[in-house]
């Protein structure tokens, strides 16, 4: 059955969005679509629980420390991160650019795991950022890699959300499955931002459940000669194979 307080309460908690850190009760209705007493009485709660914080001087809430704990069972679970990270860094080094690991969150893919390399400072993805499945290397990436019922009920959902959105990129998405089947990856160039061009390949085995994707993203003016088709593309398939060798060999260890 379907827990209604339970859905506003976690809608309240991701209102928050990056260089926002602190809402008011009238930004959470604004968002939500929620009553002014249900955002009253679920602030509350969520700060009573530590899950938001009450700045008495601005009159607006924080995400509490509660929050960040909660999500860290998960990260802590994913040991690919700790096998991953030698191989994205030598990569993000190699590019100029970062590499970085993540999973779907309905119609978005968060960010689980993140290298920079040495010379990256335009472009600076962090843990727990999202990006939209539908404008990204990394989600089309998602898209090609998961499983039919899966790729269906995404699309789905971004199609209700946003028709305007699917209209203007469902060529450009189906011509990014078509490039992935061909190569094994995924281009986007400034489809989401527009000075950064990013690749993207799904690992092929299946993570506690997941289809994690990896993506590298350099910023356009530090290309070069290099393209992502003749360079940081095939570089990044065989890292991800790589790393899907080195996790199977931890697996095989670990039991």
């Amino acid at each position: 059955m379907f827990a209604t307080s339970l859905a506003n309460g976690l809608l309240i908690l991701k209102s928050f969005k990056v260089g926002e850190p602190a809402l008011a009760n009238r930004e959470f209705v604004e968002r939500t679509g929620l009553s002014k007493a249900t955002v009253s009485r679920l602030t509350y709660t969520l700060g009573e629980l530590g899950f938001l914080r009450y700045d008495a001087e601005q009159r607006r809430y924080r995400l509490g420390s509660a929050t960040l704990a909660a999500g860290y069972p998960l990260l802590a679970s994913l040991t690919i991160r700790q096998v991953a990270r030698p191989f994205m860094k030598a990569l993000a080094d190699h590019a100029r650019g970062s590499v970085s690991l993540g999973m779907r969150d309905r119609s978005h893919m968060v960010y689980i795991e993140t290298c920079r390399g040495h010379e990256a400072i335009a472009f600076r993805p962090d843990i727990g950022g999202s990006l939209p499945l539908l404008t990204t290397a990394m989600g089309r990436a998602w898209l090609g890699g998961t499983s039919d019922e899966l790729r269906r009920q995404a699309l789905q959902q971004i199609q209700a959300e946003d028709p305007g959105a699917w209209k203007k990129h469902r060529g450009a998405v189906q011509a990014s499955l078509r490039s992935l089947e061909a190569t094994g990856a995924c281009v986007a160039r400034g489809d989401w931002q527009q000075d950064v061009h990013a690749v993207a390949v799904p690992m092929q085995r299946v993570v506690d459940g997941e289809t994690l994707v990896f993506n590298c993203g350099v910023p356009a003016v530090l290309l070069g000669r290099r393209t992502l088709e003749t360079d940081v593309g095939p570089r990044l398939v065989r890292m991800v194979r790589d790393v899907e060798r080195a996790y199977l060999a931890q697996q095989r260890t670990a039991y």
